[in-house]
């Protein structure tokens, strides 16, 4: 047990066991009733990408939406990515997809470029709607076309799920 202990304090060999506990026990996210769900009213937020370019959470009205909330340096934002790239490569024709961190774009350049993710990843350049606010990572939202938020998740989950992708994909064809 002391051995276990050294290794999940030192930072060289902590970090992968977190992450590797976080995905054992990453399970699908519960999906809200749908009479529990809060609807989203603001959608004013300002977000850059990765170029550059500046986009506003408003011109994604109208779709589904995934937002994550997360940061390299996260061992249950780590657990969560392989998830989240499959679901990302499935429906990224369909669903809008935001991943959302405040870390230096070079940290994410290499963070991606070292686990071969090809997500779209954003910077808040100002305040998310206040119904999108959390102040725990990872943070993930899914929202329907009408703006009701489907799932609202705190921690790691696993995102490429049977009914996880129903929920997304419920109107393909």
């Amino acid at each position: 047990m002391a051995v276990f202990l050294v290794l999940l304090l030192n930072p060289s060999t902590g970090k992968p066991i977190k992450v590797w506990i976080h995905k054992q026990i990453a399970f699908s996210p519960k999906i809200e009733k749908v009479e529990s769900r809060q609807r989203l009213t603001q959608f004013d937020w300002k977000l850059v990408n990765a170029s550059g370019d500046v986009v506003n959470f408003s011109d994604f009205k109208g779709k589904k939406i995934v937002v994550n909330f997360w940061a390299t340096w996260c061992p249950p934002c780590i657990a969560e990515m392989p998830s989240l790239q499959l679901l990302y490569d499935e429906f990224s024709e369909d669903v809008v997809f935001l991943f959302i961190t405040s870390d230096d774009q070079a940290t994410v350049n290499a963070f991606m470029k070292e686990h071969s993710y090809e997500l779209p990843v954003f910077h808040s350049i100002s305040n998310p709607p206040s119904t999108l606010k959390s102040n725990s990572l990872p943070t993930t939202y899914v929202i329907d076309e009408d703006g009701y938020i489907m799932i609202d998740k705190v921690g790691a989950a696993d995102w490429h799920t049977s009914q996880i992708r129903v929920l997304l994909g419920d109107d393909k064809d």
